[in-house]
């Protein structure tokens, strides 16, 4: 049986040390693919982002194949607070949606979403959180 595989886009703190280019230690044994966008608007909570759907924008972050998806995925759920053991609702939802990479067609990607209201929060208009100022709304 042929496994299929599975994607993952982060677009924060799961991203990679812009310095040294080494992955978060989350990700450590997955496989960077390289940076992507998907249709989103950018917020910022409190000092991390927080992406939402939307038609209106892109978010910039980094695309990933997991070679362990369920192990990593539930590691990543208890990271970001969306898995059982949290009191919903939870702040983030993981979900699947279209990636887009340079040159290529879209694929679907698992991504954590906000999953709470923005009123208050300040977007940042270009869509990435690790090379741009925030900008309010």
């Amino acid at each position: 049986m042929t496994q299929v595989l599975q994607y993952l886009f982060v677009y924060g703190t799961l991203r990679r040390d812009q310095t040294s280019l080494i992955n978060h230690p989350l990700l450590a044994d997955c496989i960077y693919i390289g940076e992507a966008r998907i249709g989103a608007e950018l917020y910022e909570v409190d000092r991390y982002p927080a992406a939402i759907a939307a038609e209106s924008g892109f978010v910039t972050g980094e695309l990933y194949r997991l070679p362990n998806p369920e192990q990593t995925l539930a590691m990543l759920d208890i990271y970001e607070e969306c898995a059982a053991q949290f009191q919903a609702p939870h702040e983030y939802a993981r979900s699947q949606h279209p990636v887009i990479l340079p040159g290529q067609q879209p694929l679907s990607a698992w991504t954590y979403l906000y999953n709470r209201p923005i009123d208050g929060l300040s977007r940042i208009r270009s869509g990435d959180y690790c090379h741009n100022p925030l900008e309010n709304s």
